[in-house]
């Protein structure tokens, strides 16, 4: 499977995140880092997904994305876009409910070529292990199918440490 890897892109307050290959939890720091400078950006008018080229994304990432989603639904009052074409993903997609903050597209006119990739980050243990768990909260409130499937998750990862 290939490796995960995020492409992004912005002009003029478009901006185009693309995912290639297995995308997973590594890539969480520079994407969450990347999130709050996008959002944050004052001529922030919309983003794109294009998911083409994913092979897989993980629940952290899907966190985040729904963070997203969330976050532009109520301050622009839109939906992003994600541009899917794989039935693999685009099931993962409606199993999460992102058909609720997002338009789901299986063709898109993607404005801009993403070139610039969001590097793995090192960063210590705890921040990731807050990461994880800020995603998979962002995904319980979604609907009572994700609060159930990442509730003990979720649980899990709020308990101290033993010791």
């Amino acid at each position: 499977m290939q490796p995960g890897q995020i492409l992004v892109a912005d002009q003029q307050g478009v901006y185009v995140i693309k995912m290639i290959g297995d995308v997973r939890l590594t890539l969480c720091i520079s994407f969450d880092r990347f999130i709050e400078k996008m959002l944050g950006q004052p001529d922030f008018s919309m983003v794109l997904f294009d998911l083409s080229q994913a092979s897989g994304i993980d629940s952290t990432t899907l966190g985040l994305m729904a963070r997203i989603g969330i976050q532009v639904n109520e301050r622009y009052q839109v939906r992003p876009v994600v541009f899917s074409d794989n039935p693999s993903i685009n099931r993962v997609l409606e199993s999460m409910g992102f058909q609720d903050i997002f338009c789901i597209v299986n063709q898109a006119n993607i404005p801009l070529v993403p070139e610039q990739s969001l590097d793995q980050q090192v960063e210590p243990e705890s921040l990731v292990k807050q990461k994880v768990l800020d995603a998979h909260k962002v995904l319980m409130g979604l609907n009572t199918s994700n609060f159930d499937n990442f509730c003990n998750l979720v649980k899990m990862l709020e308990t101290p440490p033993a010791g």
